[in-house]
């Protein structure tokens, strides 16, 4: 397999960040990377590009890290409260995944801050109630906590008809347990 030399112009994912060089196939540089203009050939004329980039990079990485930091602070702050649609038995009808967790925090955050639903890093979907902290990797020197709070909707009113349920069991019963005279 053929291999060439690279230097990126740009950050690609799972690749590089601009100014790097990288190390990818021929036919990848050949018919993607350099007609699309996301990586030059690495040739002593665009080495000496190469600083250009890099001061480029660095100031873009030093906002990047700030504008992290500053929707972690926000983040960190927010308690989103999400409820759960339940059957007869209890057992949730859906659960809380991190898409859910997305949409609630952009509203609870107002509609310009914009949360990729991937940086949630949810392991499972969530389907029973109670309180959850779940992290948000903004940058991969910044994670925030969400504080998640899972209810079931109308649990109040649920219990109550459970306890009268009960009852009612309960007292047919007691009914049939009496002995006949």
């Amino acid at each position: 397999m053929a291999f060439q030399e690279v230097i990126l112009t740009e950050k690609i994912y799972n690749l590089g960040a601009e100014s790097d060089i990288v190390r990818v196939r021929a036919g990848y540089a050949r018919n993607f990377l350099i007609p699309q203009g996301k990586a030059l050939e690495k040739t002593g004329r665009n080495l000496a590009r190469v600083n250009a980039l890099k001061g480029k990079r660095a100031a873009r990485e030093a906002q990047e890290l700030n504008e992290a930091q500053e929707l972690a602070r926000r983040v960190n702050k927010v308690k989103l409260t999400i409820e759960l649609e339940t059957g007869e038995t209890g057992k949730a009808f859906g659960s809380v995944t991190n898409t859910d967790i997305a949409n609630r925090l952009k509203a609870e955050l107002g509609g310009n801050v914009e949360v990729d639903r991937h940086k949630i890093e949810l392991d499972q979907p969530i389907k029973t109630a109670g309180e959850y902290e779940v992290p948000l990797k903004l940058h991969h020197d910044v994670v925030a906590k969400i504080a998640v709070i899972v209810k079931i909707k109308g649990g109040e009113e649920k219990a109550a008809e459970d306890k009268d349920a009960e009852a009612a069991d309960d007292k047919v019963v007691r009914v049939k347990a009496r002995p006949k005279k």
